[in-house]
């Protein structure tokens, strides 16, 4: 796929994440995707998590369960060499617990095969705003 097609594959993902439509968005993960969520992400535990299934069960079901809220933000994407792209945002999110906001910036770093399915994502995010909004 061409760097503008990686593009817009991760920016329709994006849509679609915010439209609740999780299984578009899993349908866009190859089988043998590896997920890595940020070091120090109470989600990283889990790291690294193999198939859609587990970015299912280990990372979306627990951001729902967690949070009243999670959205995203400023979301920029920019298409890299070898199939990658790198996406800068926010998270703009308030914790069930401890009934906290926060407004992290992250990003994310994704890798497609050649028929645009995702292989590999990569967290990065101000692990301490998300660790403060949790306790």
């Amino acid at each position: 796929m061409t760097t503008q097609e990686n593009i817009q594959l991760i920016d329709s993902l994006y849509r679609a994440f915010a439209n609740g439509e999780i299984p578009v968005v899993l349908a866009s993960m190859h089988p043998q995707i590896i997920w890595k969520e940020a070091e120090s992400n109470s989600l990283a535990d889990g790291n690294p998590y193999i198939g859609p299934d587990a970015v299912l069960e280990g990372v979306f079901a627990r951001l729902g369960a967690n949070h009243d809220s999670f959205g995203l933000q400023d979301i920029k994407i920019l298409g890299m060499d070898n199939n990658m792209v790198l996406a800068t945002l926010r998270y703009d999110a308030k914790v069930k617990a401890t009934g906290k906001t926060y407004n992290a910036q992250a990003a994310h770093l994704w890798t497609l095969n050649k028929e645009g399915k995702i292989t590999a994502f990569q967290q990065y995010v101000d692990t301490k705003k998300l660790a403060d909004a949790e306790q």
